[in-house]
Formats: structure tokens, sequence, C-alpha cells
């Protein structure tokens, strides 16, 4: 089964109100076994297409992830990814910088992990941080020892945005395809997460009081997401906001999304000449004796 997700590609230049845009859209599954079942089939198509971009070893893909807390990445990323091979795929989960990476650019600590050629490099959280959560929190620029002059500047967050998107022009004429996703939650639907992680002790140790403390900055996230979303989706580097209410629903969109991704990269096995080809026959008649 094929899902359209035209519907939730951010198209360059659109402005982002995500007041307007649903966290719940209708399934695109009828039972359990229905959502395993196209699940697994696009798993498969992923397993192959990511054996021929490690074989063919001219492009790689950059998967982005971003949200809320609660919203799902981590399930996303586990489900979806789950019958990559791990050879030709990394996963970098960025938290709070360390000491090293604050006497650096911005970019730097991402830049240096993006994945190599043949490779599937996934982002949970990333350099869109330094948009999101610093644009909330604008005290964190002052561990970040930015001159003041460059702080002060009134298109400070619009330049942040112009150096993002120039990275990935140059990812894109470098053959790294992008693929950014959001996953928008619901303030209720976070609450609820919320509650279960207090009262399910199997996943205590996913709630921290930290997490109360950014809910009460719901509406400056909301505000800065927007903002983010519009400034940053192009053509080549497009977002796509994923309803994450239902977290099934949420991971088949993000399956059809990559496999979509990769199923538009011009891919081929490498052709053999025919001294090699000759070699192998040699080869094999050794084998055979």
């Amino acid at each position: 089964m094929k899902i359209s997700t035209k519907q939730f590609r951010i198209r360059e230049g659109a402005r982002v109100d995500l007041k307007k845009m649903p966290t719940r859209v209708s399934r695109f599954y009828q039972s359990d076994q229905h959502y395993m079942d196209i699940l697994g089939a696009h798993i498969q198509a992923l397993r192959q297409r990511q054996d021929l971009l490690y074989a063919h070893n001219r492009y790689s893909l950059l998967l982005i992830f971003q949200a809320m807390d609660a919203a799902g990445k981590d399930g996303a990323i586990k489900h979806v990814m789950s019958g990559i091979n791990p050879q030709g795929c990394q996963v970098v989960s960025f938290k709070h910088p360390s000491a090293e990476e604050l006497e650096h650019d911005f970019l730097w600590r991402t830049t240096r992990n993006l994945p190599e050629r043949g490779r599937i490099g996934i982002f949970n959280r990333s350099y869109y941080e330094e948009v999101l959560v610093v644009k909330v929190h604008p005290e964190i620029l002052q561990s970040q020892a930015i001159p003041a002059e460059l702080v002060e500047d009134k298109k400070f967050w619009d330049k942040r945005y112009r150096s993002i998107n120039d990275l990935e022009k140059h990812l894109y004429r470098n053959g790294t395809r992008i693929v950014k996703f959001f996953l928008h939650l619901s303030k209720e639907e976070q609450r609820k997460r919320f509650l279960r992680r207090v009262e399910d002790p199997a996943r205590n140790w996913k709630f921290s009081k930290f997490d109360l403390v950014e809910r009460g900055f719901w509406k400056e996230y909301q505000v800065a997401y927007e903002d983010c979303l519009t400034a940053t989706s192009t053509q080549n580097a497009p977002w796509f906001v994923v309803p994450a209410d239902d977290k099934e629903n949420a991971r088949l969109i993000i399956s059809q999304v990559v496999l979509d991704a990769l199923q538009d990269l011009p891919m081929d096995y490498p052709k053999l000449d025919p001294q090699r080809l000759e070699e192998l026959r040699r080869f094999k008649k050794l084998l055979v004796k």
C-alpha cells in the first residue's frame, strides 16, 4: 500500500501555521495486523533500497527528527528503521552540547556526524535545536561565547536560518539528500503520555521534571517551530509535518516518506567490466573443482 504524503510536506515559501495543521488524521490502516503488514512491506522495501544505496556508493541520506517531548521520535526511529542493516546506518542523538562543542560554531557538532556516501544518517534532534530551544531560551547564547554585536543583530535568527539553508544546499550539491520530520503532537496528547510515564514503573525513567518546565513554554515553542519550518523547508530539503497523536499512523507516514526518498535516487548496482567478469568465471571454476 502506497501512502500519499504530499499533504504533509511543507512547500518552499509557504507560511506555516501549526494551529491549522492536524495532529491526527484518518488512519491508513484498518487493524493492528493491517498496520503490521503495511509497515512490514515498507521495511522490506527500505532494506532493498538501502542495500542498493550502499552498493551504489554515490548518495547518502540524512533523516532529521524534531518534536516536542513525548512525540514519539525514538519509537518512530526504532520501528521504521528496524529492518535496516546497521552497517549502513548511523543514529546520532544530540543533547546538551559539551564544553568542546560550545567552543565551535553551532553547526560544528552535527556536521562532523554527517553520513558517509552509501549510508543513511539519522539525527534525533539536530542543529535545528539552535533555532528552537535556543530561540525559546536565548540565555543559552551566553554559554556559546558569541561576540555581543552578533547576538544583538536584529537579524540574528534570520542569519542562522540562512546558515542552515546554505549548509543543506551544499550537502545536496555533494550527494546528500535530506528529509526532515516534525512530529506534530497536541498538548493534550503530550499530557496523556507524560501521565503514562509517571504511572508506569517501566516508563518512569523517561520522565523528568524538566519535561514539565519545557511544557510551560508550549506556545513559545509552537511559534519557534512555525518560524523554523517556514524559513527552512526547501525543495531539496523539505520538512514533513507528521500528525503524531497516533503513533502507528505517524510511523507509516514516515516510512513512506523515507522509502519515496530512496526510490527517487537514480541508483544501480555496480557494473563489472569484461576483465572482472572473466576473473570471476575463473574463480568459479576453481571453486567447483
